[in-house]
């Protein structure tokens, strides 16, 4: 927006965003202070694969009530002009606003004559995109910002699949939602009344119980895999959703054992002990392996704020607790679960793993030893559900066995279509108590399958770009790269794979494949829910040692296109 535009916008906000007293006081606060007027408002929070995700606040590109009913609107007037209206899901997780959000979104729809089946309680994102398919909705929204900050919150939209909607999709829904009017444009009706009409209804618990039975049959046990179930977990939920679907199922599988992190057990948007709640990172995970030293654990288990990701912490031969990262715990559990469905006789004919591109390439190798072929897709779990959808056409769900990305997302059943960290953490806890019970830690089990096949490090590092001069700067660093590098680490880059063309049939997308010497790449992309670059390094060396000083040398050459 040119600054006279940014500045109407602003008064237009003064006059019309009354509703909300938080947004009406920042409004005040920021008067005359062009900076922070021009960050809120330069340009419309960008609406794509992901729906919305942004810092709360006022002002077009934040997320806030009329933001959500703008997005609402336009993807109530999309499911009308596809003339699929048969009903909506909606949940929410624990960050601030998140049932204000989900409320407003429920009005709208109501108000829009779409029939709204809302959750009475924060729910995971697993439990929305079961709730879509059980129910039969045409859509599914869910509000949350997965693992961002407490700052952060957003909106994701769902298919009648299930699944998170497609590009192509999230595109017209986006031409719908530029032409709302957020102050105009919106039709609304009150909650209670509409609650009262029937025209919005609450999530049975039956759902829910339904829910909890398709995780539990994903166990991959036999009738002779007798185990023993009361090892000592800790789990932390991150104050997010996860609390109780874990531990009933946990608990409905036999596993009683459990200590709750209580600084972290209530639901909690403002992440009191845990700022940036994200099981990929140490300080997120600091609390919990105080836990488990205390109460001498066998394992930890971390869920994020939405409960689609998990994280775990386990002991090394030296009985110090380390974190697994989200390729080695998925590794673990793509070698358990072929391991045990061939020895129980539950292998479907021509199985699949599906993966994205930015995982761990040594999955390849553990699947073709199981005689399990491997699907590689863009970024994004939706990519790993629409494959399962395409099976599902076939009449071949059944040959999906298992779907993982390097960002702690893991499902072993075709039930739900996105990542599930209820699923991950029953089948972890599963796993460990299967290979405990056989005298077999799972530090153990991970240095066996490096000996069996080869060591391979993968490690992400995300730079952050703040506001218009960061977006602007991600852009160029793009742009810069795609000119052509020669090395990267003192590797020769072999190949270069721009995924903006089009890469093995894959959608097109901002995303730079470097393909080096001696098995080893480097992946660049924006991040599409985040101010963030996001760089994975896939390193193949002898040992640990030697694939670290490798990394280090790498990372120090690709963040110099990031400093110039």
């Amino acid at each position: 927006m040119r600054t006279k535009t940014i500045l109407d916008e602003y008064r237009r906000w003064i006059d019309f965003a009354v509703e909300d007293a938080d947004i009406t006081e920042e409004l005040n606060r920021i008067a005359g202070d062009w900076e922070k007027i021009e960050d809120a408002f330069y340009r419309s929070l960008e609406f794509g694969t992901g729906g919305l995700r942004g810092v709360i606040g006022a002002g077009t590109n934040r997320m806030n009530i009329y933001t959500v009913a703008k997005a609402s609107q336009g993807l109530a007037n999309y499911m009308k002009k596809q003339g699929n209206v048969t009903g909506i899901a909606i949940s929410y997780d624990s960050r601030i606003k998140s049932e204000l959000f989900a409320r407003i979104a429920s009005e709208v729809f109501a108000g829009n004559g779409i029939q709204v089946y809302l959750f009475d309680e924060l729910m995971p994102t697993p439990c929305l995109s079961f709730a879509v398919r059980q129910l039969k909705c045409a859509s599914g929204i869910m509000i949350t910002a997965s693992h961002n900050p407490a700052k952060y919150n957003g909106y994701k939209v769902y298919g009648a699949d299930g699944c998170q909607i497609t590009t192509k999709v999230a595109s017209e829904i986006l031409v719908e939602v530029e032409n709302v009017d957020l102050f105009e444009g919106i039709c609304r009706s009150s909650f209670d009344e509409a609650v009262a009409a029937g025209d919005i209804s609450f999530i049975v618990p039956e759902i829910i119980d339904a829910f909890i039975d398709a995780v539990k049959a994903q166990s991959v046990l036999g009738p002779n895999d007798l185990i023993n179930k009361d090892v000592s977990i800790v789990y932390t939920p991150l104050n997010g959703t996860g609390l109780k679907p874990v531990l009933r199922t946990l608990q409905e599988s036999g596993f009683t054992n459990i200590t709750v992190v209580k600084e972290q057990e209530q639901p909690n948007g403002n992440f009191p002990t845990c700022p940036y709640p994200n099981p990929e990172i140490h300080e997120a995970m600091a609390l919990g392996i105080e836990y488990a030293r205390r109460y001498d654990a066998d394992l930890l288990l971390a869920t994020d704020p939405d409960c689609d990701r998990v994280g775990i912490a386990i002991k090394d031969e030296n009985g110090k607790y380390v974190l697994l990262s989200g390729n080695e715990t998925g590794m673990l559990l793509l070698d358990y679960i072929c391991s045990r469905k061939i020895a129980n006789g539950m292998m479907p004919k021509n199985p699949i793993l599906v993966k994205t591109i930015v995982t761990t390439d040594m999955a390849e190798r553990i699947a073709l030893h199981y005689g399990v072929e491997t699907k590689n897709m863009l970024t994004g779990f939706k990519f790993i559900g629409e494959q399962i959808g395409v099976l599902e056409a076939k009449g071949q769900s059944e040959r999906f066995i298992f779907g993982f990305e390097e960002s702690y997302g893991y499902l072993s059943g075709s039930y739900v279509r996105d990542k599930d960290a209820v699923n991950g953490a029953f089948l972890i806890c599963e796993m460990f108590s299967y290979y405990r019970t056989q005298g077999i830690g799972l530090w153990e089990k991970l240095r066996e399958l490096y000996m069996t096949y080869g060591y391979c490090l993968n490690t992400q590092h995300s730079y952050t770009f703040e506001g218009v001069v960061g977006f602007q700067k991600m852009k160029e660093i793009m742009a810069l790269l795609r000119d052509g590098v020669d090395k990267i680490g003192g590797r020769r880059v072999l190949e270069i794979l721009d995924y903006l063309k089009g890469v093995d049939g894959l959608p097109k997308s901002d995303v730079l494949k470097f393909l080096l010497d001696d098995y080893c790449s480097v992946i660049v992309r924006p991040s599409g829910t985040e101010p963030k670059m996001k760089v994975y390094m896939s390193v193949c060396a002898d040992d640990i040692n030697e694939a670290s000083r490798i990394e280090c040398e790498m990372q120090e050459s690709i963040e110099k296109f990031f400093s110039d």
